[in-house]
């Protein structure tokens, strides 16, 4: 007989269950229930199963990922934090993304970020500014999203293509792997395949160094780029979701951008379908922020709250500021570190190891929260102050300032510096192309004036021949009026180009760009030999490279940037200098201060100060290692040039007097 039996044999021979009166009946129910209160009465509770299905499956998964079973092995220290978004897209998640990012590097954390890209492309090299903004060049040549411009000025890191992560390149090399036969002839499937090629690169991205340390990072940022909702995006969800649960506890939080319209009040409905499209695919947020012109009421959090499966406190107002630099104390005010605490455990993660080693070059980013409040009330400051008009002959004006988007922060990082309000005039290069009839000359003439009138002019980069001759009109005026010009890349071709026609005679001189019929016979800029000519996709000179100043005593570029004999800049382009002219442009007076380490390629060109208070070209992309409190040396000394063209001199005599910054020798904190 069981124990269980004679327990229960015992109890009904101490208390007999009656027969008579109703009174009897409660009497021996009150006596068994007193007899039940002894916990050795009853049976021990069976253990609970198993709460993780890995435990019910072998202790070796398959190698591979030839079934369902598969899951791919991650790292199990790294914590993620994921922000994703709803409603419509511009919402502002690079920003959360970053100024969060920004808060933990600020707690003594080590952080990584990755932008995830549902678009089929491999990369954004040969996408439209007008339709995705800037292509943004990482130092080992990646061309990616200007989101991972956001991270790198925020977080202060130097990330790699690895970083940015298309639904392009995850189907590339799975379609690699399946025609290596590494699937041995298995159906190739979303799930597991797609799902499982995007967790292993996450987890392969997210142990790698950035921030110039040889430590691996303890939180990975992670960006998922479009709407929760779309189609494309639908595998990323899905590989995040399984994602967290090949994870300990306490190891992935989940952060839910949204859209707070004020239509007669604030208006919570997109948000509840956002996250019901959210929870549909499995995912519950740990964290929801708002997007609202105005804080947010607390009748919009209840009724968020009671939709949307979370805690009030946990829902956080990203309402408008003055500039982007309050971002972070808005969301710290709202206490999002406590918050992230409680679901991530942070306080558990040693910090002690992110301090500054021994040996290395102090730090001296942005990084706590002080700083960032005052780094965002010295733009205030600069606001109010008086204007530098900087005229703007770009290209892609149309697209709006995301095409330009690190022009504009390297631009706006030296007028903080300089205590000046910028002021961008946006002049359309075709506008300074005067053809025969009036209406042209008419708009040539108006944008003639503009330039006149703004205190610099600027020249970006770009592709293709439209505009061009406007830009290099634009490059000449600035020559002969003796106003601060600075021209990167494109900006740089065209400056030569014009100094050429003007100064060495050379009528036709012009880019092999622009010229595929091969009409002109002076090709001052011609084509790079060594790229090939039949295929574009990350085609061109690509990424971080040396910038050798051969005489950087009395080069005004050398002095921006502290004297150094050389710099590591980001590089992207296809043409170059014609290096068959040299003597000949020496000659008239041009200046090539800096070019590689071969010296073959002409990298910077300056007119003496002599000649010209400040006329700088660099055929690199200086504004993507521009950060908040620490403007691109040479942005730093254009604009600085503009608010003062006498000032020049004793700009690069300051600069000089400081030393050389080990983040343009090479990136290093």
């Amino acid at each position: 007989m069981s124990s269980l039996e004679t327990r229960k044999r015992g109890l009904a021979e101490d208390v007999p269950l009656p027969s008579g009166s109703g009174e009897e009946s409660g009497r021996a129910l009150k006596a068994l229930r007193s007899h039940a209160s002894d916990a050795s009465m009853w049976p021990a509770m069976s253990p609970p199963p198993p709460d993780d299905f890995d435990l019910l499956l072998p202790k070796q998964p398959p190698p591979s990922p030839m079934t369902a079973l598969f899951r791919p092995s991650v790292d199990q220290t790294t914590k993620y934090v994921v922000v994703s978004g709803g409603v419509c897209s511009s919402l502002g998640k690079g920003v959360t993304t970053s100024s969060i990012g920004a808060l933990l590097r600020g707690h003594g954390f080590r952080v990584t970020a990755i932008k995830l890209d549902p678009y089929l492309n491999i990369d954004a090299g040969l996408m439209s500014p007008y339709e995705h903004g800037e292509v943004f060049v990482l130092d080992d040549g990646g061309e990616t999203d200007l989101d991972l411009g956001n991270y790198e000025r925020m977080m202060f890191l130097s990330l790699l293509r690895e970083n940015n992560v298309t639904t392009g390149k995850i189907y590339d090399s799975i379609i690699k792997k399946e025609r290596r036969g590494d699937y041995l002839g298995k159906t190739v499937q979303v799930i597991p395949h797609v799902t499982g090629a995007i967790i292993e690169w996450l987890d392969r991205a997210a142990r790698v160094p950035v921030d110039g340390s040889t430590l691996r990072p303890q939180i990975c940022m992670i960006e998922l780029g479009g709407t929760v909702g779309d189609i494309e995006s639908m595998p990323f969800i899905e590989a995040l979701r399984q994602f967290k649960f090949s994870l300990p506890d306490n190891s992935l939080a989940w952060c839910h951008c949204s859209y707070i319209p004020d239509m007669s009040g604030q208006k919570t409905k997109p948000t509840q379908h956002s996250v019901k499209a959210l929870l549909a695919a499995g995912v519950q947020p740990d964290l929801i922020v708002c997007r609202s012109a105005e804080p947010l009421h607390d009748s919009t959090k209840k009724k968020i709250s009671n939709q949307c499966n979370i805690p009030a406190a946990r829902i956080l107002s990203a309402h408008d500021v003055k500039n982007l630099f309050h971002v972070p104390k808005v969301l710290a005010e709202q206490h999002i570190m406590g918050l992230l605490n409680g679901v991530l455990a942070l306080d558990r993660l040693d910090v002690s190891r992110s301090k500054t080693p021994t040996g290395m070059a102090p730090d001296t980013s942005l990084r706590t929260l002080v700083d960032w409040n005052d780094f965002a009330m010295q733009v205030d400051a600069a606001d109010a102050a008086p204007e530098v008009v900087i005229a703007f002959v770009g290209k892609y004006n149309e697209g709006g300032a995301d095409a330009y988007q690190s022009v504009v922060a390297a631009l706006h990082h030296s007028a903080v510096a300089m205590k000046r309000k910028l002021k961008i005039d946006w002049v359309d290069a075709t506008d300074l192309e005067s053809g025969k009839d009036v209406a042209s000359q008419q708009r040539a003439q108006k944008a003639e004036a503009r330039l006149q009138a703004a205190h610099g002019i600027f020249v970006p980069g770009g592709f293709g021949d439209r505009g061009i001759e406007g830009k290099a009109r634009a490059a000449g005026l600035a020559r002969k009026w003796k106003k601060p010009y600075f021209g990167v890349c494109l900006g740089m071709q065209v400056a030569i180009m014009q100094f050429a026609r003007d100064e060495l005679g050379l009528t036709d001189a012009t880019s092999e760009e622009f010229d595929k019929e091969k009409k002109c016979k002076h090709h001052v800029i011609m084509y790079m030999p060594e790229i090939a000519k039949d295929t574009m996709g990350a085609n061109m000179r690509l990424g971080a490279r040396w910038v050798e100043f051969p005489n950087q005593e009395s080069s005004m570029c050398s002095g921006l940037y502290g004297g150094a004999d050389r710099v590591m800049e980001r590089h992207r382009h296809r043409y170059e200098f014609n290096i068959a002219y040299k003597e000949r442009f020496e000659a008239k007076g041009l200046v090539f201060a800096g070019q590689d380490e071969k010296k073959e390629r002409m990298d910077v060109i300056e007119l003496r100060p002599t000649d010209h208070p400040f006329y700088l070209g660099v055929q690199y992309h200086p504004e993507y290692k521009s950060r908040p409190g620490q403007p691109s040396p040479p942005f730093y000394g254009f604009v600085a040039a503009a608010c003062n063209p006498a000032s020049v001199a004793s700009v690069v005599a300051e600069c000089r007097k400081k030393g050389t910054n080990t983040h343009w020798t090479p990136f290093e904190l």
